[in-house]
């Protein structure tokens, strides 16, 4: 079946079983103009939780796929490709996790949202590349451990004076970025503004004009009066970078920034997932409530 085929039946389908389709901005292209709803990871889960849509179809990566069913447990949600994971949020489980907070019972949990349902629910409250500084220094006054990436862990403990343990997981293409790297960037483009994720060592973060989460990155290249950007995360952005700002050009700052978990979904996969309705994803049901205290708390110091 030809690709525009694929498309036009994704669509078809779509109608039928009165579902919703979500894509992460480092999906590939095609998987992005296919969405329903484009955009990072809990921002979409949200959006999908209020829609009136019966199915979800999550194009990312298993814990995104988690986090919808936490907020939509009624709903069906499916994972186009079953194995789509995500190193970072395997650094950490639920065991290690429930162990030290039995030897740890003063210390609040920080867990990043690219984290397990099992891990969420383990912990006090979530946070997302977003919001993780106006949680965060909400809890300055406590002892913290932020779980499970050190180095956004590491940005938001310097510039709060925070009093944090971090967990020792990280994201491997933002972490693997090395001062050599940009440096030799930033000399080949010397008019652009670097900008990066938060998920990157704090040494790069240093050396950036403009740190933020996905959206905000997208957001800033969106407003800023300058005309070249040299881009600090996963390459699928620059898509949307692009079409956004087709006079502006985008300079990728390591070939390495590419995901392969999140590179893994085709059209063909999203056919596939509606046809058959298959990669359920399920929550047990104490895991699911745990964890959406966890991220209420969150929503509630963040959207007031």
């Amino acid at each position: 079946m030809a690709k525009i085929d694929y498309i036009e039946e994704i669509k078809r389908l779509k109608q039928a079983k009165n579902a919703v389709i979500l894509a992460h901005y480092y999906q590939k292209p095609e998987v992005q103009d296919i969405a329903d709803y484009l955009g990072d990871s809990l921002a979409l889960s949200r959006i999908a939780a209020n829609t009136k849509a019966d199915i979800i179809v999550f194009c990312g990566v298993h814990f995104m796929a988690e986090t919808a069913k936490i907020l939509s447990p009624n709903k069906l949600v499916l994972l186009p490709v079953k194995k789509a994971g995500c190193s970072m949020a395997n650094m950490i489980d639920d065991k290690s996790l429930e162990e030290y907070k039995l030897n740890h019972p003063e210390v609040k949990i920080i867990c990043y949202v690219n984290s397990t349902a099992k891990v969420k629910a383990l912990s006090d409250v979530c946070v997302t590349s977003g919001n993780a500084e106006k949680v965060i220094s909400q809890f300055k006054n406590h002892k913290l451990l932020y779980v499970p990436d050190k180095n956004l862990g590491a940005y938001l403990r310097e510039k709060y004076q925070l009093d944090m343990e971090l967990w020792s997981g990280y994201c491997g293409i933002h972490n693997d970025i090395n001062v050599a790297e940009v440096e030799k960037v930033k000399t080949k483009y010397p008019h652009s503004e670097l900008i990066v994720h938060p998920e990157c060592k704090l040494d790069i973060i240093k050396m950036a004009d403009y740190v933020g989460s996905t959206k905000s990155l997208l957001n800033y290249v969106n407003v800023s009066d300058s005309k070249e950007f040299i881009v600090g995360t996963e390459k699928g952005i620059i898509h949307q970078m692009k079409l956004a700002n087709p006079n502006k050009s985008f300079y990728l700052l390591s070939d390495k920034l590419s995901c392969h978990d999140m590179k893994l979904t085709s059209l063909t996969d999203v056919y596939h997932a509606l046809l058959n309705e298959q990669y359920e994803i399920n929550v047990e049901a104490n895991i699911q409530v745990n964890a959406l205290k966890a991220l209420e708390v969150m929503f509630e110091l963040t959207d007031r």
